[in-house]
């Protein structure tokens, strides 16, 4: 097992990935060009429609655009980007509300749309954090190396399950059986709880139904972590200049047939030879769209058993930064508090504003959306009070995310479930009669959960048509 994108203490490196694209419910416009008998020749023009307007839409509609075909692009939400979400409400402090980095920049494509959209990045260091315990003190010394024992003890566990377990089992119930949980002190229980909820904000699921064996089944990242002081926005908006996007529009029903395919939305019937669907796994999940005649079973099943997780932000403005000048501060809670304002980023850094942003995933960030946003950044000063006093300003303002509970996401990103392998990604990308194709970060097998995933799920996607 190989860990990548984050940072467990120095020893092992973990990442949190950006959460690919919230692809909305959407339709399109009418018929198609073809030849006589309704089956566009494959070198003809196709009118093609692409559901959602997150970059794996976005990245199909405009590889179909370039090649000379007709191209619509629905979206259900009033916006473009999908789960890329760049906030404009405090002046001056663009902030991302989904997708976050670009999590490895070497070979990445999004590095070199970056480049062309003339996107400043600003570098996150892996080694730069500050690591706190439950009661607020720094971690160092003989704690900081227990720290790091636990967390190397934790992949090590995993990694030799890995190699010679044939039946799953989930990541909980490996690591706590390796360790031998029930003999551990609270402390050393701290620390095993840490380093498991680490999984959990860098796949988005719980440990207690991740998959043990196919949880990290995926493509290793090369090269340093860098966000958008600009907001990912701006990927976004460079790949929709001159498409035709149509949005508000929330698709209900795809029918096909060997003649072409209906988009049906809340407003409109459209008609094209092709749609490339590029809905989240959560919306596939929740029935929201109707396919007929049907999809095929290993399509429906690798649907249901994928799962989709949850990580949520919770950004506070302060009237002064007062906080450690490292780019992460991670907070080891007690166990009775797992998984609670565990990990932070300095937004002071690439910004220079007294921002910090906190996460919360799987259990708990699913958790808090039913709390109001009071009760949120009570929870949230609560912890930072432990760590720095409780002479802190208050903040002055705030802004929250609740990705499992919109309508166009129902979570954040995919990760592989127990009783799910990775056979079925390539089940849930596989087109259907050569007609519906699908796109999306949950259907890319080795860079699924990142946005550089979805945009190559789009261009794959598309490629399928073009030949």
């Amino acid at each position: 097992m190989t860990m990548h994108r984050r940072r467990f203490l120095q020893s092992v490196g973990l990442g949190l990935p950006s959460l690919a694209l919230l692809a909305s419910l959407s339709a399109c416009d009418d018929s198609a060009d073809g030849e006589e008998n309704g089956t566009p020749g494959r070198s003809g023009r196709q009118k093609v429609i692409v559901v959602g307007a997150g970059i794996s839409g976005l990245g199909a509609a405009r590889h179909l655009a370039d090649k000379g075909h007709d191209v619509s692009v629905l979206e259900a939400r009033d916006r473009i980007g999908g789960r890329i979400w760049t906030s404009q409400q405090w002046s001056g402090t663009p902030l991302d509300l989904g997708a976050s980095w670009i999590h490895g920049i070497d070979g990445n494509p999004i590095t070199d749309l970056a480049k062309k959209a003339g996107a400043k990045t600003v570098v996150t260091d892996l080694e730069s954090a500050t690591d706190y315990l439950a009661g607020g003190q720094e971690l160092e010394g003989a704690q900081a190396q227990a720290f790091e024992r636990w967390q190397k003890a934790t992949a090590n566990a995993l990694s030799a399950f890995q190699k010679k377990d044939d039946e799953d089992a989930s990541i909980r119930s490996v690591v706590q059986n390796a360790v031998g949980w029930s003999r551990l002190s609270d402390s050393d229980k701290a620390m095993v709880s840490y380093a498991l909820n680490d999984y959990e904000h860098e796949y988005s699921g719980s440990v207690d139904q991740m998959s043990a064996l196919y949880f990290d089944d995926d493509a290793k990242i090369k090269g340093k972590d860098v966000l958008f002081p600009g907001g990912y926005q701006q990927i976004t908006d460079h790949l929709a200049k001159g498409l035709s996007v149509q949005t508000g529009q929330v698709v209900k029903r795809i029918d096909w047939t060997s003649a072409g395919v209906t988009v049906t939305t809340d407003k409109n019937a459209f008609q094209a030879d092709h749609v490339v669907v590029t809905l989240p796994l959560g919306v596939l999940q929740s029935g929201a769209v109707t396919f007929g005649p049907g999809l095929p079973q290993a399509k429906t099943t690798a649907i249901g058993k994928l799962g989709v997780g949850v990580l949520n932000k919770c950004y506070l403005r302060f009237p002064k930064v007062f906080w450690a000048n490292t780019d992460w501060l991670q907070y080891v809670p007690n166990v009775d508090k797992y998984g609670q304002w565990a990990q932070w980023v300095n937004v002071a850094r690439p910004t220079g504003q007294p921002v910090l942003l906190g996460f919360n995933a799987a259990d708990f960030g699913r958790t808090i959306e039913n709390w109001s946003d009071t009760q949120i950044v009570d929870s949230a000063m609560a912890t930072l009070r432990t760590i720095y006093g409780s002479n802190i300003p208050a903040p002055t303002d705030h802004q929250i995310t609740r990705w499992a509970s919109d309508p166009y996401a129902h979570g954040s990103y995919s990760f592989t479930k127990l009783g799910a392998t990775s056979d079925m990604r390539d089940q849930l990308a596989a087109s259907v009669d050569g007609r519906v194709h699908f796109a999306g970060e949950a259907t890319d097998r080795k860079d699924y959960a990142t946005v550089h995933g979805a945009y190559r799920s789009g261009l794959q996607a598309a490629k399928k048509i073009t030949g």
